[in-house]
């Protein structure tokens, strides 16, 4: 398993996976230098986060490879189908896995979700618009909506 680490403006992010594709996308609290090396199997994740993060992309085109159960990798696939600069609520996805019952159990799957940012888990709301949990924290998750937000503010003056 390859990682690098690279400077984000949410902080230092590191990336795992091989060529079996990407495992994983964490924010980390504590400062790690940036990888100076970039191992082969990384380097499109890193150059599209790169852009991402510049305001040049808003889709991935990435091989995943995400490790756990068979419903959360159901959770993960419905995640990525979040458009860029939309939101949905965990009743939404619940209903659109076809039972509005699991509510709770795709709430735990987004939680539980590898790889942040690229796997769009940022994107799910309260049903009330409410800013609910975020795994790397709420400040980054405004962030992150505020970043892919189709409304800009302007200077009055």
């Amino acid at each position: 398993m390859n990682q690098v680490f690279i400077a984000s403006p949410l902080g230092t992010l590191e990336i795992s996976g091989d060529l079996n594709g990407i495992s994983s996308v964490t924010f980390l609290e504590d400062e790690f230098p940036q990888s100076e090396k970039i191992p082969h199997a990384l380097k499109t994740a890193v150059s599209q986060l790169q852009e991402y993060f510049d305001g040049n992309r808003t889709d991935f085109d990435l091989k995943l490879n995400p490790q756990g159960t068979d419903f959360q990798k159901r959770v993960w696939q419905e995640l990525s189908q979040i458009p860029f600069g939309k939101t949905t609520s965990y009743l939404q996805m619940a209903k659109n896995l076809g039972d509005p019952k699991v509510i709770r159990a795709a709430a735990s799957a987004n939680g539980k979700n590898p790889i942040a940012i690229i796997i769009p888990c940022h994107r799910v709301i309260g049903s009330d618009q409410s800013m609910t949990g975020y795994a790397g924290g709420i400040w980054r998750k405004k962030w992150l909506l505020a970043h892919e937000s189709p409304v800009t503010q302007q200077s009055l003056f």
